[in-house]
């Protein structure tokens, strides 16, 4: 990850793989009630075989909707 796109303490980005685009919405519902997010980005299919890709930008220091 280059320092220049998370430049502060607390924000983070997290590569979510998942069997399906189900698991990844269940993921993503866990991490919006828990922190702040930027939602779901595009879900990328896998080249190498089954499963779905994405990224998620979250600011840990601020909770989520709960």
């Amino acid at each position: 990850m280059d320092g220049q796109l998370i430049a502060e303490p607390g924000l983070v980005a997290l590569d979510i793989t998942a069997a399906d685009e189900g698991t990844l919405g269940a993921v993503m519902d866990g991490l919006q009630r828990q922190w702040a997010t930027s939602g779901i980005t595009p879900v990328r299919r896998l080249p190498s075989g089954p499963g779905v890709r994405t990224r998620v930008y979250a600011d840990v220091r601020r909770p989520g909707a709960r």
